[in-house]
């Protein structure tokens, strides 16, 4: 997504440290399951062309659908929480294709055909941490590295390659854990959760769908990390 990716971080810190929205409570917290449409927290910010997000019907109830065709553009949903409340980061995705061009250690290979944020803003934008949760085309599942273009930006590979494609894979992340481990200190407070299907930089398209994004507290179950 070229030098786009530092922009859109920059973005996202100043929405979020306009952002109000607190919460608390016991148990897993429902960021969106769109079974009512796209909800009016989800701000959409565009940078080359525009990414189509809508929601759709399934036998299995409703998801988004992120359509890319040369494009990037996201969905932002500001929110204010602490990791150490709610460590968990849940979700399922599906995705129909992975990027031939696509190439998560180079610069002219960085698109991603589903992405997943966790924003952590700081006062000077440049200073913003985020953690992205990919989709990846060639980085193996389970490694992470830096952005080749923002490198405050982690890139984890959740899902890597054509084997699960059009299928829906369900990702639960401890956010808590991966923050020290990929930066080696406590996080601050997040400050949005993102959304990001982009085939700007080669070119290429890129079809997914995403559905259930919810915040856990710790329980007995494993978290799975791959």
């Amino acid at each position: 997504m070229n030098r786009i990716a530092g922009f859109f971080l920059i973005g996202l810190c100043l929405a979020c440290l306009m952002a109000k929205e607190t919460f608390s409570g016991d148990g897993s917290l429902v960021i969106d399951d769109f079974e009512s449409g796209l909800g009016a927290d989800w701000e959409r910010k565009d940078f080359r062309g525009q990414t189509e997000y809508r929601v759709v019907r399934t036998e299995q109830g409703a998801c988004l659908r992120a359509e890319s065709r040369g494009s990037a553009s996201g969905l932002i949903r500001k929110i204010s929480y602490s990791l150490h409340e709610y460590p968990i980061l849940s979700w399922r995705w599906k995705v129909d294709n992975i990027l031939e061009r696509g190439d998560e250690r180079k610069k002219e290979g960085d698109d991603y055909g589903a992405r997943v944020y966790v924003v952590f803003p700081h006062w000077i934008p440049t200073m913003t941490r985020s953690i992205n949760y990919i989709w990846a085309n060639k980085l193996p599942q389970g490694e992470a590295i830096p952005n080749p273009y923002y490198r405050k930006a982690m890139m984890v590979a959740v899902e890597s390659g054509s084997d699960n494609l059009v299928q829906w894979r369900q990702a639960r992340r401890n956010v808590l854990e991966d923050y020290r481990r990929l930066f080696g200190s406590d996080p601050p407070e997040v400050g949005a959760i993102a959304i990001m299907t982009d085939t700007d930089n080669t070119g290429e398209s890129a079809t997914a769908c995403y559905d259930d994004i919810r915040l856990e507290k710790v329980s007995g179950a494993p978290v799975r990390q791959p």
